[in-house]
């Protein structure tokens, strides 16, 4: 299962933040994850606690949040947003497109609580 590694990974660059911004804790990691990113939803949600146990983010929520997928038309240039099945051009019907997004897997947010100071006593 190569989505264990992949929140290891994630985890690592999260802390990474997380100390390069003096936090304590992460409360929510956001991922944007497209349909051809290769990585399957439920299963990244499945290795996230076991990824998390002992970082800054162990009690942090995860949010993955669906990107669309979008080709360009190579005969009339215009954009669509397609299905995985179906990478025709929306505004010509050509199958000659170009994938502009939809295969990607990435950090989008990362909520951060910092240390809070003690107040002084008098």
């Amino acid at each position: 299962m190569h989505e264990l590694s992949i929140c290891q990974a994630l985890m690592h660059q999260v802390q990474n933040i997380a100390q390069e911004r003096e936090a304590e804790y992460v409360t929510e990691i956001v991922i944007g994850m497209g349909p051809l990113s290769g990585v399957e939803a439920q299963l990244l949600k499945n290795a996230f606690p076991i990824a998390s146990v002992g970082t800054v983010a162990e009690t942090a929520k995860l949010i993955i949040n669906d990107l669309p997928l979008r080709v360009k038309c190579g005969q009339c240039g215009a954009e669509s947003e397609v299905t995985p099945n179906k990478l025709l051009c929306k505004n010509c019907g050509n199958w000659r497109t170009t994938l502009i997004s939809g295969d990607e897997l990435m950090l989008m947010s990362v909520e951060l609580e910092k240390h809070k100071e003690p107040e002084a006593v008098h």
